[in-house]
């Protein structure tokens, strides 16, 4: 009997899945064990291996289609078999699911004046000898990607296992492997610009295909080409609202007045130093042929000749007689100064900081636990560790153990809120806050609590190193039950800090400081500590954070209380 073979549900956060690629076709012989196809989850590209045996009779999503998870993707049984019922009995759920998948396709498209003027059609692009790859999810929270770097030029022969492009997301960069082989015949964007996920990064295919079809059709963008049959053909569609193609010179626009008439410039420049009050003719041009640039504007100093100006009248003034002098008014040389400034894209890791802080500062309630804790007794324990311990442990790493053990006695702050419900863990997952270049990123230490200090300082060092290199996989960073964010080694004595949601609470930490205290009477110094912790108030009441501040006290005041 045909089986029907559904999306696989690869990671505990999918809910659907893209059919990256197939690595069997209609009529192949299937065993179990054999891999059926590539798909690309919420975390990663994963291979699908099939758990039936027979010939593949059907084949329901295309490459590059994203389905619901338990949506039928295709049909395995006998050779020959008449495989429509077990087609019909999830019809219903296959048209569903694919009617949703093309609208949120169309919401997330980039929609370019060629789609304006010219709507797609339907065109039938099966015998076209070319693959469209588009931009993958990588990870959970991304919604577009950014083009760092890539890796081959339009015409250069590309392997399945080539790395295509680096694409930089909202929380690391990462390799995008196009898993197709042939000629790269249409790259999308040029490095630095950003495409949605499921969006057209590049074309790959038979070299000299003809691939007007699919332009045309509205599935890709103009590729980086001088002019070719394809620009001739969607000439009429595109007229002056085509995207610049990749790696195109600028075209040559004359200027209009009779001042600039001979001057070669970009019409970006003409229009700056119009703004500026510039004559073209005094500014050297830096590109081919000395044609006058945006950089060139820019770097040009109009002001020169005024200070010189100004410069000759001040030596002639000092060479006037004593008498003179005294009555000359003082002349003083003029500052001209302009008024720069920078601006930088806004980064995927900042977007997706702006966009889960925000959602968590207005969807929960937070309030702030203070308290101070004597830190003589953790300081002379950590002395005493590092002269046995594999690892040089530090604060941060006592902090994060004492977190997770006194989670474990005040499971209500080692929860979160989930609408209806609220979850309570069980497990200890410290999540750390790291700053990087670029943003803030999250690793998480699992189950803190049963590590030892050595252990949880050796994977804090690890997490440490690869943010810096923005080498951590969506692993690293999923999963956090609890959030520690240290200021202390900027020298910030307290502060308090936004809950990293899904959380119910973060603890903020400043720097140990060297203060007087009180104890037994007298005044003697000590140093203390000062801890904040955010809570939010749908799960957490404040008699239930001031409990886990004092339970917590103890343990950092008593260190020896870490290991019993």
């Amino acid at each position: 009997m045909a089986e029907a073979v559904k999306m696989p549900k690869m990671s505990d956060t999918m809910t659907e899945g893209v059919l990256a690629k197939w690595h069997k076709k209609v009529g192949d012989r299937i065993k179990a064990g054999d891999v059926l196809a590539e798909i690309e989850t919420d975390k990663a590209t994963m291979d699908f291996e099939s758990y039936q045996e027979g010939f593949l009779l059907y084949i329901g999503v295309e490459e590059g289609k994203a389905v619901p998870v338990d949506t039928l993707i295709a049909v395995i049984g006998k050779d020959g078999e008449d495989y429509k019922s077990a087609l019909d009995s999830s019809e219903g759920a296959v048209t569903e699911a694919l009617a949703d998948t093309t609208e949120n396709a169309a919401e997330n498209k980039v929609v370019t004046e060629i789609e304006k003027e010219a709507p797609n059609q339907a065109i039938d692009t099966s015998s076209i000898s070319a693959s469209v790859i588009r931009m993958p999810a990588l990870s959970d929270t991304m919604t577009e990607g950014v083009i760092n770097k890539w890796n081959f030029k339009v015409g250069d022969k590309i392997k399945a296992d080539d790395s295509l492009a680096d694409v930089e997301t909202d929380k690391a960069t990462m390799e995008v492997v196009g898993y197709e082989e042939g000629t790269l015949l249409y790259l999308s964007v040029k490095e630095g610009e950003a495409v949605p996920v499921n969006g057209i990064i590049a074309i790959v295919g038979k070299e000299g295909t003809d691939i007007s079809a699919l332009l045309s059709g509205g599935t890709a963008l103009k590729s980086d080409t001088t002019t070719t049959q394809v620009e001739q053909e969607i000439a009429p569609a595109i007229a002056n609202a085509a995207p610049v193609p990749v790696n195109e010179p600028v075209k040559e626009i004359k200027p209009t007045t009779a001042k600039d008439s001979r001057v070669k410039a970009s019409p970006l420049a003409k229009k700056l130093a119009e703004d500026k009050g510039i004559n073209l003719s005094e500014v050297k041009g830096s590109a081919e042929g000395g044609r006058i640039v945006k950089k060139d504007i820019e770097s040009f100093k109009p002001a020169v000749k005024a200070i010189i100006q100004e410069t000759a009248t001040i030596a002639e003034a000092k060479t006037l007689e004593p008498v003179q002098a005294v009555k000359a008014a003082p002349v003083l040389p003029q500052y001209i100064g302009e008024e720069k400034f920078t601006e930088k894209p806004v980064s995927q890791m900042r977007k997706a900081i702006s966009r889960s802080l925000s959602e968590s500062l207005f969807t929960a309630p937070h309030f702030y636990l203070n308290i101070t804790v004597d830190m003589d007794g953790a300081m002379a324990a950590r002395a005493q560790i590092n002269t046995v311990a594999p690892v040089k442990i530090s604060f941060n790493d006592i902090v994060i153990k004492a977190v997770a053990i006194a989670l474990k006695q005040h499971p209500a702050v080692n929860s979160s809120f989930r609408g209806d419900k609220i979850r309570f863990n069980e497990h200890t997952n410290i999540g750390v806050a790291m700053a990087i270049e670029d943003g803030l990123l999250v690793p998480v230490v699992r189950f803190a609590d049963g590590k030892s200090l050595s252990h949880i300082s050796a994977e804090v060092k690890e997490f440490a190193q690869k943010a810096k290199a923005k080498k951590l996989q969506p692993k690293d960073w999923e999963g956090s039950t609890f959030t520690i964010s240290n200021l202390g080694m900027f020298g910030i004595d307290e502060f308090t800090s936004i809950i990293n949601t899904p959380d119910g609470a973060i603890l903020s930490v400043g720097a140990i400081q060297q203060v007087p205290v009180v104890k037994n009477g007298a005044v003697i110094p000590g140093n203390i500590m000062k801890l904040s912790l955010g809570c939010d108030h749908r799960v957490i009441d404040g008699a239930t954070g001031a409990q886990f501040l004092q339970t917590l006290k103890a343990l950092l005041e008593q260190p020896i209380r870490l290991l019993a």
